[in-house]
């Protein structure tokens, strides 16, 4: 739905709400997409949302509801009789259910828990035993099982009576008396075979799966690797304990990319959409980076300090300041692109720790490749523009930042590719050491650079 129909139907709703036109409005409601309708409902006065949501089919609220951000779901918990409570939780998946939980207050989860039957409880309790970023955490335990002895007809048999309240049909694991993961089996070669065929003999037995404490970041990667729409997840045993889906798995690798993007802007990682984060909270997300990369850029400083002779020359130390900012800024971008490379290749699993040979050997000769193009276009733009040739000693000021230029960007471009991996060696997100970081690092080593070449070339 692009945003101009999507304007033009919460308007519509507002509307059919103000003139309490209710039986227009539920089947209007009732067309739209689930994940449509929870933005248009999480958009609607908060008065006019359990009015709304109320109009919905049974299926249709359900759905919704999981779509729907933490803070209007508690809001509709909070106006739902007890009864109303139960029908919804009831109709959710257990794994959708305890995302819920962990997003809400403890009062709120008490009165869901009070809504939900003893078995249900178990799955929730054993689902939120596991670690918050192990595969076990997002795992579903709703799940088709088959035995390998059943004929094709038995199975068909067996998924109609299992399959009602179960989050995916298309998959079915083929289990032992000890819960043992043996195979997997598909609906497309049950449907594909004879009654009388045997489970045993048309089964996957080549099976990859995900163990309950594997990160889950780890295991989202893993679909894409593999294009599955389920996977198994299995304890140290091998038993089958649950599945994680398509759609879990896509929802960790979007939270996962944000707060990669967050710490690469220098920012710490937040759940809350921010729209409806606060000021303060904006602030004390930011001013930690922003402190740490102050206190580092102060080193800058001191290089400067420490070489007020050279920059201070009445000859060339005013040509040579106002090269400066170009230094820094050609530097920091070119350790900043080979930074987010090797960040992105090391998430699509692409290289490791054991490539950082391979990666700095390429990466130098990006760097020499780069470096000399641009010392190339400096000097022309020193020249030409700058008209430097004018200047006494003006070739060989414009050879000293050509040459800073082209050492800079050589070094930085290997700061950029390996500082990631070593962040990686060691159990560090390799986001933490991106952009503003090789930034600081590079301008500071580009002045020193920069310092050191002017004073041998020029005295």
């Amino acid at each position: 739905m692009n945003d101009f129909v999507f304007e033009q139907v919460i308007q519509q709703i507002v509307e059919l709400l103000e003139n309490k036109n209710y039986h227009k409005l539920k089947p209007l409601l009732d067309e739209i997409n689930a994940t449509d309708l929870a933005q248009i409902l999480t958009d609607l006065p908060e008065e006019s949302l359990p009015i709304v949501f109320r109009l919905l089919s049974k299926d249709l609220a359900s759905e919704t509801f999981v779509e729907m951000d933490s803070d209007s779901q508690e809001l509709l918990i909070r106006s739902f009789s007890d009864k109303e409570l139960k029908e919804i939780i009831n109709d959710l998946f257990v794994d959708d259910t305890v995302d819920i939980l962990e997003e809400m207050p403890a009062n709120v989860v008490r009165r869901i828990l009070s809504q939900t039957d003893a078995q249900t409880r178990k799955e929730i309790n054993e689902l939120l035993k596991y670690p918050e970023d192990s595969a076990g955490a997002i795992m579903t335990t709703e799940y088709v099982w088959l035995k390998k002895s059943m004929t094709v007809e038995e199975a068909f048999s067996s998924i109609r009576k299992l399959a009602v309240d179960k989050e995916t049909v298309y998959t079915c694991y083929v289990i032992d008396t000890g819960r043992h993961l043996e195979g997997v089996v598909s609906v497309k070669q049950l449907l594909l075979s004879s009654y009388q065929t045997r489970i045993e003999d048309i089964m996957e037995t080549n099976i990859i799966s995900i163990h309950t404490l594997d990160d889950k970041e780890t295991a989202a990667r893993s679909f894409d690797k593999y294009n599955y729409l389920a996977m198994p997840v299995v304890d140290k045993e091998n038993r089958l304990v649950g599945i994680i889906t398509f759609d879990d798995a896509m929802d960790v690798i979007r939270e996962e990319n944000t707060e990669d993007i967050s710490k690469m802007a220098a920012t710490l990682p937040t759940d809350t959409p921010y729209l409806k984060t606060g000021v303060f909270k904006l602030v004390l997300s930011r001013m930690p980076w922003l402190l740490l990369l102050m206190i580092s850029a102060t080193f800058t400083g001191l290089v400067i300090s420490n070489n007020e002779d050279v920059l201070n020359a009445s000859t060339y130390g005013i040509i040579l300041t106002a090269c400066i900012p170009m230094l820094m800024d050609t530097g920091g971008n070119a350790g900043s692109q080979a930074s987010v490379t090797v960040i992105r290749s090391l998430a699509l699993d692409e290289v490791r720790f054991k490539d950082i040979f391979v990666v700095l050997w390429k990466e130098i000769r990006v760097a020499v490749i780069l470096g000399f193009i641009l010392a190339i276009a400096c000097f022309a733009k020193l020249m030409l523009i700058d008209r430097l040739y004018q200047v006494e000693n003006g070739y060989m000021i414009a050879s000293v930042v050509c040459l800073t230029i082209f050492l800079t960007v050589s070094i930085a471009k290997m700061i950029g590719c390996s500082l990631p991996l070593f962040a990686k060696k060691l159990k560090l997100d390799p986001a933490v050491v991106s952009s503003p970081f090789i930034t600081t690092i590079v301008d500071l080593l580009s002045l020193l650079i920069f310092c050191n070449v002017a004073i041998a070339l020029l005295g």
